[in-house]
């Protein structure tokens, strides 16, 4: 049929409306709906034109409505407009489960678990991860394969030129060396006084050890631990020290912080039974022979400040340097001279030498491992510093020792512990300000007398 004003065309059979019309079909009609229609005149005038074109319209439109889809191919469907994935979903849900007749079995939310994907880590997790991961590797490989600028000889000739010019600075006691110094050997020098603080250390070491099953054990604390006021008496005549008030205040509040750790509830009758069995004569004796050991270590860290760590204004690298240099000449000498006691005493029957087995060498290697380091950075600390805020310092210990105990043993801190310890730590904080200020004056007076410090380790 022929509607005014549109495109002829043609509706196939079994086709009564437009609703079932094939979509071929509605692709012919026009865009613009609102085409005006054309007069009924000039329609009858070209009638015959237009009945010619019927057929041919006709024929087009049929042959439209037979042809295949583009996505047809031979007689089969393209897979060019077939979607991958034929559920939209599919891959990006979790399969549910299905009963019998197809429907889903849907679950508590409290039942369902996330899988762990790529998706649920985000981009700043994986940097992070990333990031910690190469440091692990590069830290593992720098250990491994650690190299110096320096080849080994050449690093090993400047350590001993720098231990060698320490050693002559710290004989000359000059920051400066002249030429007589330069040519001067350091090793005399160094030998003797090795010997001499490796003696006073082993002298006053070795006193605790005697006087520990003489004593009771709140005298050995309080008594050992008053090295720190022994070693700032003998700082004034030895190391020219001034005597400051604050100093005296601060060493004498660690010294009531140790009386209390020691004689509180934790310490006296109270902590060990067989203290009170002690005679008076054996605890009296005790008592001098770790009063003679406390006298002897405030002795050594002051004549190791004085005989064997170079002068003020030395470069830190330099000081740490000699200083680890010092502990392994101490330890070379109790190796080769102090072993000479041990079997005289072992005859004699005074001391019987037998080698630790099992546990007890387990625990020994431990103890000589946590001295060791704690005796180099004792003579660093001293050689930075002072010995009288080293010696306050390693009062720490006794605080840090019941806080130890009391995370490994589950034994609970006593008021005397947590007050003798505060009051120690308070002790040490003002012991540090006063050094520190002290110090400061010190370098400040060197900078208008003769320059700046030396900042270079060579």
């Amino acid at each position: 049929m022929t509607l005014p004003g549109l495109i002829p065309i043609s509706i196939p059979r079994g086709l009564s409306s437009t609703r079932d019309t094939p979509p071929a079909l509605n692709a012919l009609k026009p865009k613009n709906s609102s085409t005006p229609r054309a007069p009924v005149g000039s329609s009858r005038q070209h009638h015959d034109k237009d009945s010619s074109t019927d057929d041919a319209s006709d024929d087009d439109n049929i042959m439209a409505t037979n042809r295949p889809p583009q996505n047809w191919i031979g007689g089969h469907r393209s897979k060019s407009q077939v979607p991958l994935l034929k559920d939209e979903e599919r891959g990006r849900r979790i399969s549910r489960p299905t009963s019998a007749d197809g429907n889903d079995l849907t679950r508590p939310t409290y039942m369902t678990r996330r899988r762990s994907t790529l998706r649920s880590r985000t981009p700043e997790y994986s940097a992070n991860n990333a990031t910690r991961r190469k440091y692990y590797v590069a830290s593992f490989f720098l250990v491994v394969s650690l190299k110096r600028k320096l080849s080994w000889d050449a690093f090993w000739r400047r350590h001993i030129y720098i231990v060698r010019t320490t050693a002559q600075m710290v004989e000359s006691r000059n920051l400066h060396l002249t030429t007589r110094n330069l040519h001067q050997s350091p090793v005399r020098y160094i030998l003797r006084t090795t010997a001499l603080v490796a003696t006073s250390l082993t002298v006053a070491g070795g006193s605790w050890y005697v006087a520990v099953n003489l004593t009771t054990a709140s005298d050995l604390t309080a008594i050992y631990n008053c090295s720190a006021f022994f070693a700032y008496a003998f700082s004034i005549p030895l190391l020219n020290d001034k005597l400051r008030l604050d100093k005296v205040f601060s060493v004498v509040v660690a010294i009531v912080g140790v009386l209390v750790v020691a004689y509180g509830p934790s310490g006296g009758s109270s902590k060990n039974g067989g203290d009170a069995s002690k005679g008076a004569s054996s605890r009296a004796l005790g008592n001098i022979i770790i009063g003679v050991g406390s006298v002897l270590y405030g002795l050594y860290e002051v004549l190791y400040k004085k005989l064997a760590c170079p002068p003020e204004g030395t470069s830190p690298g330099r000081g740490v340097i000699f200083a680890n240099t010092f502990a392994s000449l101490i330890g070379t000498f109790t190796l080769v001279v102090l072993w000479i006691p041990l079997p005289i005493l072992h005859i004699l029957g005074i001391e019987t030498f037998e080698l630790p087995q099992g546990k007890a060498a387990s625990l020994l290697l431990i103890s000589v491992i946590a001295n060791a380091t704690f005796s180099g950075s004792f003579l660093i600390l001293i050689s930075l510093t002072s010995p009288v805020l080293s010696s306050v310092a390693a009062l720490l210990t006794i605080f840090l020792v019941a806080l130890v105990d009391w995370k490994l043993t589950n034994k609970p801190l006593t008021s005397a512990s947590i007050y003798g310890g505060i009051l120690i730590v308070i002790a040490f904080l003002l012991l540090s300000w006063s050094t520190y200020r002290e110090l400061d004056d010190d370098r400040r007076k060197r900078l208008t007398d003769s320059g700046p410090d030396s900042e270079s380790d060579v």
